[in-house]
Formats: structure tokens, C-alpha cells, sequence
């Protein structure tokens, strides 16, 4: 029951934060990330009403794969993701949100080429400019929809983003805000292969700021699941 509350709270401040902006909240999927949390506690997520389920590590999405965890539920990866990790995820996720170069990109197109499949990906921009975060330079995003654009087997549907950690979700509007400008003015470009409908962005501690800053997709889990235990 703790989950499904959980979702259902989740669900009524996405409502509250896209009436503030005078948007319709069925535009903003919501992404239960479940890193660290058991099928059967993803399977509870899902009768919620989640609209997918998003996995951060290759080997745990493959454990709880082949348990079932995310029947009934569209399936994202939102990790870093290793080029040598690609196979195991193409065919599986529908989307994946965390392509940060165009090499990555390149190896998703192989491997979906050889499945004969498009795969879904966001590309992640590293919109703070942090060392220790992935994502490429919002600079590059041009070059980058320009050589993504012959893929036959690869489709980009938008841009994805981690800001800074903080203590105050204010603090990120100013990078959400950012998000979304390249977001409208790339996709006002309308180049081929980009269909550039998806900004997924926001967390469960900024979430609401990124809904009021247009995302059209937020990535949640201490909100559904509680805190994770890193101990374990």
C-alpha cells in the first residue's frame, strides 16, 4: 500500500505543478526509478499507475527482467550506459535516455540494425558543465542531430538531464529553464531522425520546478520507494 500512496501523491503534485503553468498533466509521463528496489516492489509500482519503469544499472534491469518486474509497463534505461552494455539493452527498453556521444549512438544503431529495430534514445546534455556528470555539451547538440540524422535504426525523440545536486529545487530552474530553450530551438530546426517531443528532466526532489519549466517527462524514486539503502 505504501507504494501505490506514494504514487498516487507523486501523480497529484505533478497535477498541481502543470496547473501552475496552465498545462495538462496527462503530457508528463511519469518514470519510477527503481534502482536498488526488488521486482516485486517494481511490480507494486506499476498496478500503481506508473507510466514506466526506468533502471539506472544493466546487470540489475536484466535481473529483474527475467523475474518480470516491469510487465505491464513500458521500460527505460536512464544510467550511464557503457558501449559494451548496448546488446543487452536493445530490444528490451523502449527508450533510452542517457546517449551522451555520438560513438554511443553509432553502437545503438549497430546493434539495433542487426535486431532490425529502431531503438528510441534521448540525448543527455551535461547542462551544468559538470566533471563528474556524463552528457555532452548543449553546444554539440547541433553536430550531433546533423550526423544522427541517415541512422536507419535509431530515433531520437528528445534531450534528457541531471542538474546539480542542491538543497533548494529553485536552484535548478535556471538550468531547467535552459533545457527547455535548446529543446524548442532544436527542435524548431526539424532535423531528420529528431522528433524532439520528450524533455525528460526533474527528480524527486526538483520534479515540481521541472514540470513548471516544461518537462514532458520526470524521473522519480525516493518519492515512490523511499530512501534507498546504500549499505545493503
Amino acid at each position: 500500500m505504501e507504494i501505490s500512496e506514494n504514487v498516487k501523491a507523486v501523480k497529484e503534485r505533478i497535477a498541481n505543478a502543470a496547473a501552475l503553468c496552465g498545462r495538462d498533466p496527462s503530457e508528463i509521463a511519469l518514470v519510477a526509478a527503481s534502482k536498488m528496489n526488488s521486482a516485486g516492489r517494481v511490480r507494486e509500482a506499476v498496478l500503481a499507475g506508473v507510466d514506466a519503469c526506468g533502471e539506472n544499472r544493466v546487470q540489475e534491469l536484466l535481473e529483474k527482467y527475467s523475474q518480470g518486474a516491469y510487465e505491464g509497463a513500458p521500460l527505460h534505461f536512464i544510467g550511464t550506459l557503457q558501449k559494451n552494455k548496448v546488446k543487452y539493452l536493445v530490444g528490451k527498453v523502449s527508450l533510452i535516455h542517457s546517449v551522451d556521444s555520438f560513438s554511443l549512438l553509432q553502437e545503438i544503431e549497430k546493434q539495433a540494425a542487426k535486431r532490425d529495430l529502431v531503438q528510441d534514445v534521448l540525448l543527455e546534455i551535461n547542462i551544468a558543465g559538470e566533471n563528474s556528470k556524463s552528457g555532452m555539451e548543449a553546444s554539440r547538440l547541433p553536430e550531433i542531430l546533423e550526423m544522427a540524422a541517415p541512422l536507419g535504426h535509431v530515433r531520437i525523440l528528445g534531450l534528457m538531464a541531471i542538474p546539480p545536486i542542491c538543497s533548494d529545487p529553485e536552484e535548478n530552474r535556471p538550468y531547467f529553464a535552459k533545457m527547455r530553450q535548446l529543446f524548442v530551438d532544436n527542435a524548431g530546426k526539424k532535423y531528420d531522425n529528431s522528433l524532439m517531443k520528450c524533455l525528460s528532466m526533474g527528480m524527486s526532489s526538483d520534479f515540481e520546478t521541472a514540470i513548471t519549466e516544461g518537462a514532458t517527462m520526470v524521473r522519480v524514486g525516493t518519492a515512490i520507494f523511499g530512501r534507498r539503502d546504500y549499505g545493503i
